[in-house]
């Protein structure tokens, strides 16, 4: 992808003033995201601006570009509501993204309103848009003075939610249970990760002052710096990974001693989770970069003997001989993270989701024909349309659903459906911090 631009050489680096300069990265960031179409992720990695930040301002310049897309449908909303004509196009785009910025310091993350105005001012100023200094100022003073009164009145599931997204999630569970969706992803997700060693798993908890979940996961509550300086990161003892994508593996059964073929395994979480069962993995996939993080995980957890790893379309890729277990984590519309990335609500859209049931289908497809008689088939993403999910069964040739059972999924019960699928949504589990939206189906082949 295009690397974020650098907005200063390192001399002029060292010479911006402090409180501006993290917000000018802030903006070069939400300018790539939301103009350019990259994901957060890979602007956030890319970005050598960024990099080059202190600990404290990068933490503040990612919760700040985070809270502005988590709540990017309210803040344009409060914006409108200052505006002398509340439907007047705001141009050029960096100005829009410069109010946005404010309004989400003002409003959501209780900076001081003179720190939030007078900045973002200056943002103005230093980005070559002096003549709408006075307009910058006018609208965020009004902000300040009555945006969390607005804020009160405000629709919040529907502004946060793209009309087209929630639509399609009206279709498929309702109002009520779509809106405690949209409600859900207000929430930033918690850190969640699985141990090497599941019988190790309160000790870890212990030292990574985190709460052991139903699943087998541990959630750190309150983690303290970057995730590769948490104690047992660079020993292997442990892995991050969302409580939901944890159970896809989990119901292979027993299969210690068997042949697993994962496919679109990277970044590796289920792949170590297959080996750590005792199973030898195949792991495909057709990413170059993101197979070098699967290496650097497999690698740092001393899996690597266990684990052949093929640069290749999963959609095409044959093994030499069948297997009796194949796992497919399919490339989807991701719908069920935004908790985590919250860009990929303004980034994905309906045509996204057609495109993605072609490339699902294909690899349900592939993926049978690799398998036995009486082999078992786990297909799971982490989105929330159905279409991506349950649609793909309806008419089954060649294989059978073979159910997934309450007992197997402890403290999910109510997320496994009448035809034996798994469906969780961000607003389960609420009382314990939420998880990401998953689905899972069982299939067997004839």
């Amino acid at each position: 992808m295009a690397q974020a631009p650098e907005l200063f050489s390192e001399e002029t680096f060292k010479a911006v003033e402090s409180a501006l300069w993290p917000r000018r990265v802030a903006l070069s960031l939400l300018i790539n995201v939301l103009d350019k179409n990259h994901t957060l992720d890979d602007t956030l990695e890319s970005s050598a601006d960024f990099s080059r930040l202190q600990q404290r301002d990068r933490a503040f310049v990612r919760m700040l570009v985070t809270t502005t897309l988590r709540r990017l449908g309210q803040i344009d909303d409060l914006i409108a509501h200052a505006l002398a004509k509340p439907d007047e196009e705001i141009k050029p785009q960096a100005l829009l993204h410069i109010l946005r910025l404010g309004v989400t310091q003002l409003v959501f993350m209780n900076t001081a309103d003179f720190a939030a105005v007078d900045t973002s001012v200056e943002l103005a100023n230093a980005s070559g848009l002096s003549r709408q200094k006075g307009f910058v100022n006018g609208v965020l003073r009004t902000i300040g003075r009555e945006g969390k009164s607005w804020t009160s009145a405000q629709d919040i599931p529907r502004l946060i939610t793209p009309d087209w997204l929630l639509r399609s999630w009206i279709m498929d569970y309702g109002l009520p249970q779509s809106l405690a969706i949209a409600n859900a992803h207000l929430q930033e997700a918690a850190l969640d990760i699985t141990p090497s060693n599941p019988a190790e798993a309160a000790s870890l908890a212990e030292i990574l002052q985190g709460l052991v979940l139903p699943s087998g996961n541990i959630r750190v509550l309150e983690p303290e710096g970057r995730v590769e300086t948490l104690p047992g990161f660079k020993e292997g003892a442990w892995w991050v990974q969302d409580a939901a994508s944890a159970l896809p593996a989990k119901l292979f059964g027993t299969i210690s001693g068997e042949h697993v073929i994962d496919l679109c395994a990277a970044p590796g979480g289920k792949t170590a989770q297959l080996v750590a069962m005792g199973a030898n993995v195949t792991a495909i996939d057709r990413s170059t970069s993101r197979l070098k993080r699967l290496h650097e995980n497999i690698k740092r957890l001393n899996f690597t003997s266990r684990v052949d790893v093929v640069c290749v379309d999963a959609a095409s890729w044959r093994p030499k001989t069948l297997v009796r277990h194949v796992l497919v984590d399919a490339p989807c519309s991701a719908t069920g993270t935004l908790r985590r990335h919250p860009d990929l609500a303004w980034l994905k859209g309906e045509r996204d989701v057609e495109n993605l049931i072609q490339v699902q289908r294909k690899l349900i497809d592939n993926a049978l024909s690799m398998l036995e008689r009486g082999g078992t088939l786990i297909y799971c993403t982490c989105s929330l349309q159905k279409s991506e999910g349950e649609a793909h069964f309806q008419n089954l040739n060649g294989a059978y659903i073979k159910p997934i059972e309450r007992s197997e999924v402890p403290g999910l019960e109510q997320a496994v459906t009448p035809e034996g699928f798994l469906r969780i949504t961000p607003a389960m589990w609420a009382d314990k911090g939420g998880i990401d939206g998953f689905f899972i189906a069982r299939l067997v082949k004839e």
